[in-house]
């Protein structure tokens, strides 16, 4: 399963940064394959793995603010595996390039 998803406060201001933070710390730290990007993180792994995840991270954040939103976002495809990695690379065979990451 892959899941993108994205935490944020809605009390703590412009800057969110040193929340976000924390919170991949948590996503480094359980050992399920991520990529972090500016506007979310995906996570690959097994479903209940993921699933816990998102909860532990929602909740910590949950920790350090009175409001939280979560969003989150799930391609689920039976059999498939290392996708962080797989879907990029099928669309540039089918570009026949490389493109900007």
């Amino acid at each position: 399963m892959l899941a993108e998803f994205s935490i944020a406060p809605f009390d703590k201001g412009e800057s969110l940064s040193a929340y976000v933070a924390q919170i991949i710390d948590l996503i480094d730290k359980s050992g399920l394959d991520y990529k972090l990007c500016p506007m979310g993180t995906t996570v690959e792994g097994d479903t209940d793995e993921v699933f816990e995840l998102i909860k532990k991270c929602h909740l910590k954040m949950r920790e350090m603010s009175r409001r939280v939103i979560t969003h989150i976002s799930i391609d689920d495809r039976e059999g498939a595996t290392n996708r962080i990695k797989g879907k990029p690379k099928s669309i540039e065979e089918k570009l026949g390039r490389k493109v900007k990451k």
